[in-house]
């Protein structure tokens, strides 16, 4: 038996946190932003000025979309409105269950998107996933972990492109790096960064023993040009090494891959997938880029020679979430309690709910 009182109770309790979510955006400020925006992309002399151009025509796209997520919301919440007035009557009865659970997993997804707001947070996303001690067994961890954020870009829409991927010596990865582009990767990668475990019965064990793993993600924005920042090339080294993968007209036969390393932080990038020395440079160094200016952000640094220390440490001691594969199932983050049963479907992607109480314990 359908609780009419509780769906419109439900219903309304949305309507009023929608009408909050819209004072908080300034949606009226967005379309005198968007006004300005569009009288500017229509000036003759826009485009002779390129990084500027792209810096408008990027928050013009952002700000777009808050607005039509805001109208998409709205939209569908009055539909929910109208089927309830239908149900009421006796009408569309059945359909009003499954409706509002739709329409609230769409509510949740636009109220995390409000809890974007960072400088970078809208970004593109740079992360690197790296096995900690435990030798093949971690390696493999690191792989499951590369699947997973694979798999939840994916259903996001975003576009994952590998920079960099190091196999293990028996399994798994020794290390990978990807980029994740889309529209507030970075806002939402930021929140798994750290250490995470995993407990399960090792396939590499013949004797079928539980053992612990860990693995590392670090999470970068993906910056361009408009964000100064000045590297001293008396500061990096860059080493060349042989690509490894599957092969191909260069991959395998030349030193093409490149290693650079930020001598006064100890951070290290590495990209090996482009054609050329050249281009895995290029896109090294734009990594090592992104890589400072989230560490300046972190420590709240307004200058480069300001970040002193070793960045490329992991802190085993440190792990924000764990995976128990056995004796029973589960994942559980350790900043916020969050706990999910159905571990499977968590490491087919579905993070949102971790992302979301993160965000929100941040705010």
């Amino acid at each position: 038996m359908i609780d009419l009182y509780e769906c419109r109770q439900q219903a309304g309790e949305m309507e009023t946190e929608l009408d909050a979510l819209g004072k908080s955006l300034d949606l009226p400020g967005i379309d005198k932003r968007l006004e300005v925006l569009e009288r500017t992309t229509e000036d003759p002399e826009f485009w002779n000025d390129q990084q500027k151009a792209q810096k408008v025509l990027k928050e013009q796209k952002i700000l777009r979309l808050k607005r039509n997520r805001y109208d998409e919301i709205k939209d569908d919440l009055d539909d929910v409105n109208v089927m309830l007035e239908l149900a009421e009557e006796g009408e569309a009865v059945d359909e009003l269950p499954k409706t509002l659970e739709v329409y609230g997993k769409k509510f949740e997804s636009f109220k995390l998107e409000t809890l974007l707001s960072g400088e970078y947070d809208s970004n593109n996303a740079i992360i690197s996933l790296h096995p900690g001690a435990g030798g093949t067994e971690s390696h493999d961890w690191a792989e499951m972990l590369l699947r997973m954020y694979t798999r939840w870009a994916e259903a996001k829409g975003y576009k994952v492109k590998t920079l960099d991927l190091q196999p293990g010596d028996v399994a798994g990865i020794n290390s990978a790096t990807l980029l994740i582009e889309g529209i507030n990767a970075y806002g939402y990668l930021k929140t798994e960064r750290g250490v995470h475990r995993l407990v399960r019965i090792s396939p590499f064990d013949s004797s079928g023993r539980r053992h612990t793993s860990f693995a590392s993600l670090d999470v970068s924005p993906q910056v361009d040009d408009s964000v100064e920042i000045e590297i001293n090339p008396d500061d990096i080294r860059v080493d060349t090494y042989r690509s490894s993968g599957a092969g191909g007209q260069h991959v395998n036969k030349t030193s093409s891959a490149i290693r650079i390393t930020h001598i006064p932080t100890g951070v290290v990038v590495q990209c090996q997938n482009e054609r050329s020395q050249h281009q895995n440079k290029e896109v090294a160094m734009n990594m090592l880029k992104s890589k400072l200016v989230d560490i300046m952000e972190q420590e709240k640094k307004e200058k480069l020679e300001d970040i002193v220390g070793d960045y490329s440490q992991i802190a085993w001691g440190s792990q924000i979430r764990s995976y128990v594969f056995h004796p029973y199932t589960m994942v559980k983050d350790h900043r916020t309690g969050v706990e999910v049963g159905n571990i499977q479907s968590v490491m087919d992607g579905d993070l949102d709910q971790f992302m979301n109480a993160t965000l929100r314990m941040d705010v």
